[in-house]
């Protein structure tokens, strides 16, 4: 398994990056936050989960460890596979999936596209006894760091791939550019867009 990897950042897309690791280019996919911590031609070091499935191997790329292990636990919990658990990573904060977990909050977990109420109370039932404490070393949210893509292409983006459509994800967008300021700060901003939606 690789657990991480560690190199110049060749390049960074709108939902994964590049990292060139002894002269192979390697595609990881990342959340929009994990995304804008990334410079292209800087070094990083990104803990990595491998998911294997019969016709592909998919490298997903996280800001730290601990993202790491709650993506790896979410998808222990039944109809919770990859790519969702990368949403839940991509909403919410590590603790705000522990504190939502723990503290049975499925209304906090259905802000997540793909999850529903059914889903939510299924995911606390399964994960509440090994979900653990919150532990409060999370870093902030990183801004968009110079010469990353724009805001609103990686919110859209990320939208997008959380299963909202073009047309709604860029009205959410526009409803929330008075937010952005001139560093804008993703996380912050695809939780906003995101309540935008919930709201319409």
């Amino acid at each position: 398994m690789i657990a991480s990897v560690r190199g110049k950042v060749a390049a960074v897309s709108l939902s994964t990056a590049v990292v060139e690791v002894g002269g192979i280019g390697i595609e990881l996919l990342c959340t929009p936050n994990t995304l804008a911590t990334l410079r292209t031609g800087e070094e990083a070091h990104l803990p990595t989960s491998l998911v294997v499935r019969e016709d592909s191997l998919t490298l997903f790329g996280f800001t730290d460890t601990d993202e790491r292990t709650l993506f790896e636990l979410l998808q222990t919990a039944s109809g919770v596979g990859p790519k969702l658990a990368q949403a839940m990573l991509a909403v919410l904060s590590p603790d705000g999936i522990r504190l939502a977990i723990a503290g049975e909050d499925a209304k906090t977990l259905t802000k997540v596209p793909g999850i529903g109420q059914k889903g939510a109370q299924r995911i606390i039932l399964e994960l509440k006894d090994r979900i653990g404490a919150p532990t409060g070393t999370a870093s902030a949210p990183a801004a968009v760091q110079p010469g990353a893509a724009p805001w609103r292409d990686q919110v859209t983006e990320a939208l997008i791939g959380l299963g909202y459509n073009a047309r709604d994800a860029d009205k959410a967008v526009t409803a929330i550019e008075p937010e952005a300021g001139d560093q804008a700060n993703i996380s912050l901003l695809l939780r906003a867009a995101l309540r935008t939606l919930s709201k319409a």
